[in-house]
């Protein structure tokens, strides 16, 4: 588990310079529409990433999916908590490294690659509401058209590593694509898929960051929840999940049972036991 979040770590920062270096690059190009650039540098930049990282730690390098995949079942809780801090570290270590690479110029009209809600100038964002709907709305539909191929054993094996990663990766483009062309905000760059992209940023230059940075968590962990409820009604015959041992409604069911009537708490029990055990 430790040098899966190492793994994480390191392919955080790595996946935070060369994500951020390759938008501030679009945008700053001398294209009459650059933003239309940052989609296919989302999805080259995922898809490498993913296939080297998928075989060694699952490849999450963002706190969206290891949330998923904690309600899923497919990781602990333990180790969930432990990718996330690892994914939060190296953000943070990603844009100290970029900091000390970016021009001052480009730092301050792009906010050093942050997530910016109500700015000002170049770097103006959109509001707290437009942007909580679209990091729900975008991570949604990555998490269903990416994850649910990606957590089913049956289909990830019959496409094969690289194009499951292909999937993601472009779920991933094309839900920034969808928050790019709906706004019409010039500082705007797009959804951001994961909190310790905006959380880097924030804590190394604070200001307007701040602002609204609640949304770049709240969105993305309400779509897991909704996601999560919406797999439970999905058909079985055609879905083969992985291993779910972790999944949260098995771990708290024994605790849920104990808040009915003390007589039907050992009833409960059983039942609750006997579809564990199944």
């Amino acid at each position: 588990m430790w040098k899966a979040a190492l793994t994480e770590l390191v392919a955080t920062a790595s996946l935070m310079f060369a994500l951020t270096t390759s938008i501030v690059a679009c945008l700053d190009s001398n294209e009459s529409n650059p933003k239309l650039l940052v989609p296919f540098a989302v999805f080259i930049i995922a898809f490498l990433f993913l296939m080297v990282t998928v075989p060694l730690s699952g490849g999450h390098m963002s706190p969206v999916f290891t949330f998923i995949a904690a309600l899923k079942g497919i990781i602990s809780l333990a180790r969930a908590s432990i990718y996330i801090l690892a994914q939060c570290v190296g953000s943070i270590t990603g844009f100290l490294i970029l900091s000390s690479v970016m021009s001052h110029d480009a730092a301050k009209k792009y906010s050093l690659g942050g997530c910016t809600i109500d700015g000002k100038g170049p770097t103006s964002g959109v509001s707290s509401g437009t942007a909580l709907m679209l990091e729900f709305c975008c991570t949604f539909v990555v998490l269903f058209v990416g994850v649910t191929i990606a957590f089913d054993k049956r289909r990830s094996k019959e496409l094969g590593l690289a194009m499951v990663c292909a999937v993601v990766a472009g779920a991933m483009a094309l839900a920034v694509f969808v928050s790019i062309s709906v706004t019409g905000r010039a500082g705007y760059a797009g959804v951001g898929l994961n909190p310790a992209r905006c959380l880097g940023p924030a804590l190394l230059r604070g200001g307007s960051l701040w602002d609204g940075h609640w949304v770049f968590w709240i969105g993305p962990c309400l779509a897991c929840i909704i996601y999560y409820g919406f797999t439970k009604g999905l058909p079985k015959e055609g879905l083969v999940w992985e291993d779910e041992k972790h999944d949260i409604m098995k771990l708290a069911a024994p605790a849920l049972c104990c808040w009915g009537p003390r007589s039907s708490t050992s009833q409960l029990n059983g039942k609750v036991l006997e579809i564990v055990r199944r």
